[in-house]
């Protein structure tokens, strides 16, 4: 740096790229647990639809698709608008109350299932799986898989823009050509 450069010229640079780079980071997700986001569906006055992250600790495409998918500022941004935001341990303890029933942990073999992600999932405990729920917590469909940002925000805006009432799934994605 120049001697006679003030000071506040370097600093303003600095400043500069760090809020545009700020920009293009990632984006944090608000993730409600079960009962949160049960109670926000059950008290709104206009209730959102509900995702939910069904995962586990041990499972490495569920981390990738934290890192890639959800913090994704698109991604994000969108679910946020449109979703309750549920992260559900498919091995978790606690038990959930869910439509008059509770679910709870089954131990099995080493590490045991939750019967709440059992019953999501349709019995096929595969990690990650996301779930779509209607306003009125109905089931609109499991989606098993690791999902890149694109593909994901495809299926989200799927459901998240009702467009499943109108059009079935092939028609809307393309592969029923």
């Amino acid at each position: 740096m120049r001697k006679n450069t003030p000071l506040y010229i370097p600093f303003s640079l600095f400043l500069f790229f760090a809020l545009i780079s700020s920009g293009l980071q990632a984006q944090e997700v608000n993730w409600l647990s079960w009962d949160e986001a049960a109670r926000l569906a059950q008290t709104e006055e206009n209730p959102k639809k509900m995702f939910i992250d069904v995962y586990t600790d041990w499972c490495g495409w569920c981390k990738k698709m934290d890192k890639d998918t959800f913090q994704n500022a698109e991604v994000a941004a969108y679910m946020t608008q449109n979703f309750y935001m549920v992260k559900l341990d498919g091995e978790g303890k606690d038990p959930i109350e869910f439509k008059g029933k509770t679910y709870k942990y089954v131990p099995s073999g080493r590490r045991g299932y939750h019967e709440f992600a059992a019953a999501l999932l349709q019995g096929r405990l595969s990690y990650p799986t996301v779930v779509f729920l209607d306003e009125g917590l109905n089931m609109l469909s499991p989606v098993p898989g690791y999902q890149k940002p694109e593909p994901f925000l495809n299926i989200a805006k799927y459901f998240g823009d009702n467009i499943y009432k109108d059009t079935d799934w092939k028609s809307y994605s393309g592969k029923g050509k």
